[in-house]
């Protein structure tokens, strides 16, 4: 995703003009984010499943007054009695939290999660906590029968973040770990 300056001057950079040029000039280098995923399924009885996951890429950002959100549906399925099944997220940030990088730079992000898919927004993941009571429409492992999807992953970068974060290239690691239930 790149970046381009706002408006207004960085604080730290207000009353020079120069250095409001250096800033605009930088700012729309920043950040070509793309989230990697790394699924995990309970493989041995193969209760569980997740796949259809893609990277989430957000393109030139150019409001950073506003916050942006990449959604995805994908399929999760569930061969339990009751189609259930539990989520947890785990970024690339310390302790596992949600959160890009360039360089030393860091930006901070949002996961959300819902049990159907098409859906923009959903239940709010902490890092390294399963969301439980999920349950799936899904009714084959790759969703090749039934519903083509039967769930949404929604990635959020919050204009607090944006309209803070310095020029560069950003990228990350989240990891989504599946449990039937």
């Amino acid at each position: 995703m790149a970046i381009k300056a706002p408006a207004t001057a960085h604080p730290r950079t207000a009353g020079r003009a120069s250095a409001r040029r250096r800033l605009a000039a930088r700012a729309g280098l920043l950040a070509l984010c793309a989230l990697g995923f790394t699924t995990d399924a309970d493989a041995a009885s193969n209760k569980v499943r997740i796949s259809s996951l893609s990277d989430v890429t957000f393109g030139t950002l150019s409001d950073l007054s506003s916050d942006a959100a990449q959604s995805q549906s994908l399929c999760l399925y569930s061969d339990t009695a009751t189609n259930g099944y539990n989520v947890t997220a785990t970024g690339g940030g310390p302790g596992g939290s949600f959160q890009l990088t360039s360089g030393l730079s860091s930006l901070a992000y949002e996961v959300q999660w819902s049990n159907a898919s098409g859906r923009n927004s959903g239940v709010q993941l902490s890092p390294n906590v399963p969301l439980t009571g999920q349950t799936s429409a899904a009714s084959h492992q790759v969703c090749s029968n039934g519903p083509a999807t039967s769930a949404s992953l929604i990635v959020l970068l919050r204009s607090a973040s944006l309209s803070s974060a310095t020029a560069g290239t950003y990228s990350g690691t989240l990891t989504l770990l599946v449990g039937a239930e």
